[in-house]
């Protein structure tokens, strides 16, 4: 029998379509034809070949833009939005508009031609990290930009394109995107209510009853949404409650880094290496807000986490109509697999 889950976060329905459940195997599909690693221009030794990078973890001294780098920090080539320039908010009739200034950046989290992050060890891992959260927080102290979306796109069906080299974004917005409003206000009503934080509450009944709980490490939690969307997405949440990712300790973040390794290698294992977005949802920036409104209780009530989403099924006219999504793998199933897959963290191919 089908079941209709409701996502406590933001209200929004899922199907899960038990009649038509799929095992992993249903769900591997043939790999995309790559760029020749000739052509690769993220390869260290190829820095000319980019736009100047912005920041780079590099081996003493060693200069910019030259080999000797770890992690390495650019523009991107084809940004969405564009650095220079002023807002230039105004209306046109009934509607609003602005220019399109904000950032986008790329960091290259490997000066190795690798393509899964899941093939990383967890010190580069760590350290491509630590580079995205300095680039947000630089760029959380520009006054025009109301939020910084990190996310990775691996796989040409996720957007990532024809270039297999591990790498992530960082695009700061001059607006705060809608799906992140609709988390806010969610946090926002569950707490109003309760007086507690709706995802730390999650985390505590998801910990107490682990049917969906993949891996429970000291600080970070990776579980499957009872609400899940598509077939094994997982959240990733930190125990300790912080509505920012800034806010995260060194300890937590070497923490991140590990269990970001585990699920990679599992994904990878049980789905044959499949297409992913992996997406940051973390509170947008607080330029001088008031206390209105959802930034009135926002260090209470929101908690930061990282959305990772196999691409196996496609979004069709019934999700586009209705708003609903048809998963046809139960959480509780696809947490199994995953939990039960075995990794080794320490490999790597560098």
């Amino acid at each position: 029998m089908p079941e209709l889950r409701k996502d406590p976060l933001i209200g929004r329905w899922v199907i899960i379509a038990t009649e038509r459940a799929r095992r992993p195997v249903d769900f591997i599909a043939p790999h995309d034809e790559p760029l020749p690693q000739a052509d690769c221009p993220f390869c260290e030794g190829k820095e000319q070949d980019t736009p100047k990078e912005i920041m780079a973890i590099r081996a003493n001294g060693s200069q910019a833009d030259r080999p000797g780098w770890s992690v390495r920090v650019i523009p991107s080539i084809k940004p969405v939005l564009r650095i220079e320039g002023q807002l230039g908010r105004r209306a046109k009739g009934m509607f609003d508009l602005m220019d399109g200034i904000g950032a986008h950046e790329v960091i290259v989290e490997t000066p190795h031609h690798i393509a899964n992050a899941a093939d990383l060890a967890v010190e580069q891992i760590h350290l491509s990290l630590q580079a995205s959260m300095k680039r947000i927080a630089d760029l959380q102290g520009d006054p025009r930009f109301r939020y910084g979306l990190w996310f990775k796109n691996y796989g040409q069906t996720a957007g990532a394109g024809r270039i297999q080299h591990a790498r992530s974004q960082l695009i700061a917005t001059p607006v705060t995107p809608l799906r992140v409003k609709e988390e806010l206000l969610g946090a926002r009503r569950y707490f109003e209510d309760k007086e507690r934080c709706l995802l730390c509450d999650l985390l505590s009944q998801e910990q107490a009853s682990p049917l969906r709980v993949v891996i429970n490490s000291t600080h970070i939690v990776a579980l499957c949404p009872f609400a899940s969307r598509f077939p094994f997405e997982l959240w990733i949440l930190p125990k300790r409650h912080a509505c920012d990712i800034g806010a995260i300790t060194p300890q937590e973040l070497e923490d991140l880094a590990s269990v970001m390794k585990q699920v990679w290698t599992r994904l990878k294992s049980v789905l044959d290496d499949p297409p992913y977005n992996c997406l940051l949802h973390t509170a947008p920036f607080r330029h001088g807000r008031g206390k209105a409104g959802y930034w009135k209780t926002i260090e209470d009530d929101y908690h930061w986490h990282i959305e990772l989403i196999p691409r196996l099924t496609r979004v069709a006219g019934f999700e586009w109509g209705s708003g609903f999504y048809i998963n046809p793998t139960p959480p509780e199933e696809a947490a199994q697999y995953l939990r039960e897959t075995p990794v080794e963290v320490t490999s790597d191919k560098t």
